[in-house]
């Protein structure tokens, strides 16, 4: 059954090719980007896609009101890197912003047709980061842990109403959004960092997650098959194997 969806940042990466591959399939894409100039560059590249800008920590969020959306795909997301110990506290804010109140915002408005209609998916970008933090990146494990969080509850308490509740959980995977995260702390950290002794640790880890990664497309054809599931699991990883990898349980 063809649906209505919902992708916020899909101006690139995953949530592009998402758009793409389920409007390819047959369904209805509502795509949103954050900024006017990402949603007529999209609208130029896809004119299969119908696509707003929608920033999701704004009050944008209440357009979706008007929208008919059997399934909603969170996206949107920042990356940040940098110790814990002084990764500079408007970063850390800034993520939460985004990835965690933004995620919750809009989940928060579109639920609201969702529980009227009693029916509904919802599909939360999390990250192998959900369930491991490295060091250097946990300001955006941090924010992926609190998606984890948010979704598992919403999960069980909007299921008696007709709604399903999942988190996809990629590994490193090769749209640009890892490569910029890693050097993200470079714009600040430095010798007089309390960290600063351990620079080349950092720079190795960067290195670490950002080789070899995976051809984003797994992702975009995991979510079109979690669009098109009858049911879900409460977890998604891509690849399936990714715990397995990182020698995790």
């Amino acid at each position: 059954m063809k649906k209505n969806v919902m992708i916020t940042g899909a101006g690139s990466g995953f949530g592009k090719l998402t758009a793409l591959a389920l409007a390819a399939r047959g369904h209805h894409v509502i795509a949103t980007t954050e900024t006017d100039a990402q949603a007529q560059t999209l609208r130029e590249q896809a004119p299969q896609l119908e696509v707003h800008r929608l920033d999701i920590t704004t009050d944008d969020v209440f357009k979706t009101l008007d929208w008919d959306i059997d399934v909603l795909i969170n996206n949107a997301g920042a990356g940040e890197t940098g110790p814990i110990a002084d990764v500079p506290l408007d970063r850390v804010r800034h993520l939460f912003e985004v990835n965690v109140f933004g995620t919750l915002r809009v989940t928060q408005v579109v639920l609201r047709s969702m529980v009227a209609n009693k029916r509904g998916r919802v599909i939360i970008m999390s990250s192998i980061a959900g369930v491991v933090a490295a060091p250097a990146f946990g300001p955006y494990a941090m924010t992926k842990h609190a998606l984890e969080a948010m979704g598992k509850a919403m999960r069980a308490e909007v299921a008696p109403l007709g709604i399903d509740v999942t988190l996809i959980n990629p590994g490193p995977y090769l749209t640009g959004f890892n490569d910029r995260m890693a050097e993200s702390m470079w714009e600040w950290f430095g010798d007089e960092s309390l960290n600063g002794s351990e620079a080349d640790l950092f720079r190795v880890i960067g290195d670490f997650v950002t080789t070899g990664q995976r051809d984003p497309s797994e992702v975009a054809n995991r979510l079109v098959e979690l669009v098109e599931a009858d049911t879900t699991t409460e977890n998604n990883f891509v690849p399936e194997d990714i715990k397995a990898q990182l020698g995790l349980s």
